[in-house]
């Protein structure tokens, strides 16, 4: 009932019914609308002096209806809304006016039916002058054409040699093209379009095959009999009647046969694999190895070597010639590293470990880049088999999603699934190794369910020899997602849920809409959306509704996180399917559009496609990545060829323009800190039964296991999670109060914070404070543990319970110290404000393990490995990340405690205000963070500048002056590679000149130069300060002391690190690594801290630290 009042607004949004009265700017102003908190509540909104109140009304066990008002006044009951509302048109009701103008339901424009991508059928029964009028369009088209029509095939049959056809065959084809087929013509302008006479010519033809048919068929579905399931008896009956009945087209039956004995094939195969217990990974290898040409480059001599892997051996040989001999390789677990080259994309640094526990590099050039990704993954997959760990920290991901058109698929797909064609592919060499999840989206999907999976599963033995499990699969309509996993983790993956969305007409159909599935691998959570939105170039707001629709009502994950939506459900969320966003461009710029393809100037058209666009403005996809676009547009291309787009459509409107454009695409987005590496994203060029060309991606994403810990549980220390100075700025006009709930898998429950305190009203935001420190404890205190989880925050309204902006922040930010961070907050896909504070971390004492993702490392080789440094100007040579999934997740910049300022912040990611991160090359985020474990490189200032150098207590002393290659060593037991190599140079050394006098070459130096404005520079603190503020030291710059061989020098203060009374508690060891280091001692490697800077010459100062936590 309440459904047709006009001031019933449905389950619009909280912003969008503000919105509204807003608009309507008079106080008793007030809309009705779905509660977001509670199923089958109301949220009554009401506008006063500019600010809306929200009210919510809730039924009762016996569906009796009351408002929520001011305290003292009686509650009412009201059978039906239309009553409740009648009721508070009077005065001193309890609200804080009463109600005086309904604000009216905006109509929403009417869809036009889409048109069907099967052609509708002629009229039937309708008098042959009338389909002549019906059909002026044709019959004008076929009339003049007529006599050219049936002159070329006279000419033809002229120049054809049919001497060696029987006379019959030759009667037939010469009745049918010089009069029969004029007879066809005339049925088809009178509305039959099934070629009677050319189905008689066929069928003369093939007399003699239809009765080979005829025998055959039964023989073949006797088989299937033999082969198929006991339990559907009713199938081979289907088919038997198809083999008696020979009136059937030639063409028909020979497809029935095609598809019978692929059947049998594949039933047979399974029914043998099964009664052996074969699943394709224990009986051979699957990885065969593979070799590699690559140059060594040695004292400046470019040598040709091959270099073999072995991925089931676990061995990697270095060969001077084919047939060589393999005495020379390295096991597995001597191999420690592999840094790829940044400048130089064929390059790849190996690091390997000698019989004297020193590491050493060594430098090879590849062929090309995609061998060299080939190298690195087939190394990676060595390392994940033969790591001894019982639960995988690592595992591959293939996404793929392809609009089929509403035609069945071409016999071989394996392409797809392969990532072969165009764009960021994968290198042949890698075509053997398996991903442990498939996720295939499909869009106008002709075939059943089960016959679909039936060929993915058999398309994916065929190319890795292993039968796939079924994880989950959903269908809504013709939009279909299937996820397929290694048989190896079905134990692995729990809480599956999967769920649909209708967003076509009047959201009722099915044509248009999303599917979803959702699971855990072990103690990670992935979500998966495969979505068909709206087609059309001129329907882009409407596309941007579906998105926000289905964001709002797919309902996966977890449901104890009710205030969050799928963007915060889970640690990795993908995105794919049919988006249907097109390249806005005019239609008369079509071949210029076609032109700019064929010359791949993708960029340009980039610019003007409306996924960007939209994305770019924080209208949808708010902090999604996708990888870059280095492919042709994948629509709309012409049936079985992907030579020429079909642009133009003839309709009875007009013609209509389809641009080629990129409608098939796949976002994700993840946790901050979290691990996620893109290997491929392209489409195929040999699937072209469709109008799309399937898209594939691929990503290694971090995962983490059910943690069981190995500390005793009556000893282990209690830990605590604190938060503390959280400030909120909220983009709402609701009058009412906020407090904070935090939620994580590592609580046992939900945590409720205070209320805040309201700050700051301006127009259209609200400031809210909470001063209240938040202690949140764990189940689990252990590193190991702690470190990988996040706490999800919702800010809510105390009088309507319903969220104002939800958010994440990592633990793991706050691993070392008290840490500062500023996120920004959303809800329902739109950004809703900002949150400030600062989070400090107390776990309980254990060793963290290195993480099989810190294996493959991007580094940036300017000479730091050779001891050399570049210039000064505008330049910080030092290691750039690869694996942060998304270092500014929803804005977050992370500040460590030493921070003096906020624009000198030192974190994961960039603040910038703007509507979300992208791609890690795409934005300028900080770089000191190269990983989620937080293994450091040096840190750069705002401009892009190295920061300054202060002392740190707790590594010695830095400086730029000259000393002995002794001092290097002794100062290479304290510092991490990246404290060493990431100088800038000073003015006067170049990188290539010899040094005027033959001295050892040294790595301390002491500065000369001014020093930064400290604003803008992390200032020098205890990193092992755990105290719950944020200390700020201030020390006068000093020089290292000189020593030689690690002895110290007379007259020289001692170094603090090796002097230091009572030192303090090393703290958790980081994960190696050896990107920067030539030869550093394996087991005696420290975390990496901030680089210290000085200028002058003092005594060192001692640490000032705070207490740590108990």
């Amino acid at each position: 009932m309440s459904s047709h009042q006009p001031w019933y607004h449905g389950n619009i949004t909280r912003s969008m019914a503000e919105d509204l009265l807003s608009k309507e700017a008079k106080d008793g102003s007030f809309l009705l609308r779905d509660s977001e908190s509670i199923q089958g509540a109301y949220a009554l909104c009401v506008l006063y002096q500019n600010c809306v109140y929200t009210y919510r009304i809730l039924p009762n066990e016996e569906k009796k209806l009351s408002v929520q008002a001011s305290e003292g006044v009686p509650i009412r009951f009201f059978s039906v809304l239309s009553d409740l509302v009648e009721a508070y048109y009077k005065e001193n009701m309890g609200l804080v006016t009463h109600l005086q103008y309904p604000v009216q339901k905006e109509e929403e424009p009417e869809e036009e039916p889409e048109a069907v991508s099967v052609p509708p059928l002629p009229p039937r029964n309708v008098p042959a002058n009338e389909s002549r009028e019906s059909h002026a369009d044709s019959g004008r088209a076929i009339e003049p054409s007529r006599p050219s029509f049936l002159d070329s095939y006279h000419q033809r049959l002229q120049l054809v040699d049919m001497s060696h056809l029987s006379e019959e065959h030759q009667k037939a084809i010469q009745d049918y093209f010089c009069s029969a087929v004029s007879l066809d013509a005339d049925q088809v302008q009178n509305g039959n379009p099934t070629l009677p006479n050319l189905k008689k010519l066929v069928m003369t033809i093939c007399k003699s095959l239809n009765s080979e048919i005829s025998r055959t068929l039964p023989v073949l579905e006797t088989v299937q009999k033999l082969v198929d399931q006991p339990q559907s008896p009713g199938g081979g009956r289907l088919r038997g009647q198809l083999s008696v009945d020979s009136s059937q087209s030639v063409a028909f039956r020979l497809e029935q046969i095609t598809k019978l004995i692929c059947s049998i094939e594949d039933k047979t195969k399974n029914a043998v694999f099964e009664s052996v217990g074969y699943d394709g990974g224990h009986r051979k290898s699957l990885i065969p190895p593979v070799t590699f040409e690559v140059k060594l480059d040695s004292l400046g001599i470019s040598n040709k070597m091959l270099l073999k892997v072995d991925v089931e051996g676990g061995k990697v040989y270095f060969k001077k010639s084919k047939d060589g001999p393999e005495d020379k390789y390295f096991v597995h677990n001597k191999i420690l590293q592999l840094v790829k080259s940044q400048k130089m994309q064929t390059k790849l640094v190996i690091v390997v470990e000698t019989e004297k526990e020193k590491t050493q590099r060594k430098e090879f050039v590849f062929n090309d880049t995609k061998k060299r990704e080939g190298f690195c993954q087939l190394l990676q997959q060595m390392k994940n088999k033969h790591s001894g760990k019982p639960e995988p920290d690592m595992i591959s991901v293939f996404v793929g999603t392809w609009n089929m058109g509403n035609a069945n698929p071409p016999h071989n797909i394996s392409s797809w699934f392969q990532s072969k064609g165009q764009g960021k592919t994968r290198d042949d060499t890698a075509n053997h190794i398996p991903h442990d999840i498939y996720v295939i989206g499909t869009q106008e999907d002709p075939l059943g369910e089960k016959e679909w999976i039936d060929i993915v599963r058999s398309t994916l033995r065929d190319i890795t020899n292993i039968s796939f499990k079924q994880v989950a699969t959903q269908t809504l309509w013709n939009i279909r997602i299937v996820v397929l996993a290694k048989p190896e983790h079905e134990n692995r993956i729990s809480h599956v849920f999967s769920d649909s969305v209708k967003t076509g007409i009047a959201n009722a159909l099915g044509n248009k809409g999303a599917v979803g599935v959702s699971f855990m691998l072990n103690g990670t959570s992935f979500g998966f959306v495969n979505s068909h939105l709206t087609s059309g170039s001129e329907k882009k707001f409407r596309r941007n509704q579906n998105y926000i629709s289905i964001l709002r009502f797919l309902n996966l994950g977890d449901k104890k996180v009710n205030p969050f939506d799928i963007t915060h459900r889970f640690t990795h969320l993908f995105w794919l399917g049919d988006l249907n966003y097109r390249v806005d461009l005019p239609p008369g710029e079509a071949e210029n559009i076609v032109t700019k393809i064929k010359q791949q100037q993708y960029q340009e058209l980039l610019s003007r496609d409306q996924l960007n666009i939209e994305k770019g403005s924080g209208n949808i996809f708010l902090d999604y990545e996708e990888e870059e676009i280095t492919f042709p547009p994948t629509y709309r291309f012409e049936r079985e060829t992907r030579e020429r787009y079909a642009y133009t459509k003839a309709k009875a409107t007009g013609t209509k323009y389809n641009l080629p454009s990129w409608c098939d695409r796949v976002l994700r987005k993840s946790y901050p800190m979290v691990h996620v590496a893109c290997h491929s994203y392209g489409c195929t060029t040999d699937i072209m039964t469709s109008d799309h060309s399937p898209v594939f991606a691929t990503f290694d994403v971090g995962v983490t296991s059910q943690f069981v810990s190995k500390n005793d549980p009556t000893k282990d220390s209690q830990g605590a999670i604190k938060f503390m100075n959280c400030v909120a700025t909220l983009m709402t006009k609701s009058k009412t109060k906020f407090f904070i709930e935090y939620h994580s898998s590592c609580l046992e429950k939900f945590v409720k914070g205070p209320d805040g305190e309201n700050q700051d009203c301006r127009e259209g935001f609200i400031k809210v404070r909470f001063g209240t420190q938040v202690e949140l404890t764990p189940i689990i205190a252990d590193p190991e543990y702690l470190l990988d989880q996040h706490i999800l925050i919702s800010i809510k309204s105390t009088d309507s319970d319903e969220s104002y902006g939800e958010t994440c922040v990592a633990l793991r930010s706050a691993e070392i110290a008290y840490t500062e961070f500023d996120v920004i907050l959303t809800h329902h896909g739109e950004r809703t404000g900002t949150l400030t504070g600062g989070i400090q971390l107390r776990t309980s004492e254990g060793k963290q393990t290195e993480k099989l993702y810190d294996f493959i490392k991007v580094g940036d080789d300017s000479g730091a490995s050779k001891g050399k440094y570049g210039d000064n100007s505008n330049k910080s040579y030092m290691v750039l990340p690869s694996d942060i999934s998304n270092p500014s997740y929803m804005g977050v910049g992370f500040k460590g405690s030493s921070v003096s300022s906020r624009g000198g912040a030192s974190g994961h990611g960039a603040k910038d205000g703007g509507s979300g991160n992208m791609s890690p090359k795409k934005t300028g985020y900080d770089h000191s963070v190269c990983s989620p474990t937080g293994k450091t490189s040096s840190p750069v200032s705002e401009d892009g500048q190295p920061a300054e150098m202060f002392d740190n207590p707790l590594y010695g002393l830095m400086g730029k002056a000259r000393c002995g290659k002794d001092q290097e060593i002794s100062r290479k037991d304290h510092l991490s590679p990246s404290e060493i190599f990431a100088f800038p140079k000073p003015p006067d050394l170049d990188s290539d000149r010899i040094p005027p006098v033959p001295t050892p070459r040294n790595r301390s130096f002491t500065c000369s130069e001014k020093p930064q404005n400290p604003s803008s520079v992390p200032t020098a603190t205890s990193s092992s300060s755990s105290s719950l503020q944020p200390q700020t030291f201030t020390k006068k710059p000093v020089v290292p002391s000189r020593s030689e061989g690690g002895m110290i020098m007379s007259g020289k203060p001692p170094l603090p690190m090796k002097n230091r009374p009572d030192p303090q508690p090393q703290l958790q060891p980081k994960p190696r690594d050896y990107r920067d280091s030539s030869e550093l001692p394996c087991k005696l490697r420290p975390p990496t801290r901030p680089l210290p800077k000085d200028g002058h010459h003092e005594t060192p100062q001692p640490p000032k630290t705070g207490r740590p936590l108990k």
